[in-house]
């Protein structure tokens, strides 16, 4: 049960750790779009039209998150029937921190804003592509982008899911490293860069939102 238990937690580190990766990606790539928007279309039409990315890597990025939420729903469902067996007075607050006893909380609304994200974005791509066959217009992009954030409720979701994340990164990323057993004369270093990241990431993602809906 205890090596299972560790498997599972390795596992859901790895996944975590595949999807920050690409999360630090999707963010350069957007960030493009605030500096250039030549350079936006250029990057989102390489990678819109890389037969890699979008059968290889595109699938493995789905797959990587249902089994991220997934894997967290079997580790939430195994600490909550240790606590009730282990801990009868048990005390949450005393034990630990908001945001670690609600990383469910914090995924499923961050896995709900990935349904909008792709109801916003994959779902237009896959019917301009497969469904209507458009011609491909290399320039498109930048547009669709700014487009989708002319509502300020579309981008005061965004930013409420970025805060979410931030607090789901917050505990999340430095945990993966504890799960993985790195622990040495960098660990100092390390978790200052995760609380780094887990910060300025969303707030760029929120600039991005809220640049584009004041100038579009």
């Amino acid at each position: 049960m205890i090596s299972s238990t560790i498997a599972r937690k390795v596992a859901m580190a790895l996944s975590g750790l595949f999807l920050i990766l690409f999360l630090g990606q999707h963010f350069t790539i957007n960030m493009t779009s605030v500096f250039s928007e030549r350079i936006f279309n250029l990057i989102s039409h390489f990678m819109g039209n890389n037969p890699l990315v979008q059968f290889v890597l595109q699938p493995i990025l789905i797959f990587g998150v249902l089994f991220h939420f997934i894997m967290g729903l079997v580790l939430e469902y195994q600490n909550s029937r240790s606590r009730r067996i282990k801990y009868v007075s048990y005390k949450g607050s005393a034990n630990a921190s908001w945001v670690s006893r609600n990383m469910i909380i914090s995924g499923v609304v961050i896995l709900s804003f990935l349904g909008l994200h792709f109801y916003d974005f994959w779902v237009p791509e896959i019917n301009y592509k497969y469904v209507e066959f458009l011609p491909e217009d290399p320039d498109r992009y930048f547009e669709e982008l700014v487009h989708k954030f002319h509502s300020p409720v579309r981008v005061s979701l965004y930013a409420l899911s970025f805060v979410f994340l931030a607090l789901h990164l917050y505990h999340g990323f430095a945990s993966s490293f504890q799960s993985l057993g790195f622990n040495n004369k960098y660990s100092r270093g390390l978790k200052w860069f995760t609380v780094a990241f887990s910060w300025v990431i969303p707030a760029g993602f929120i600039f991005i939102a809220i640049f584009h809906h004041l100038n579009g």
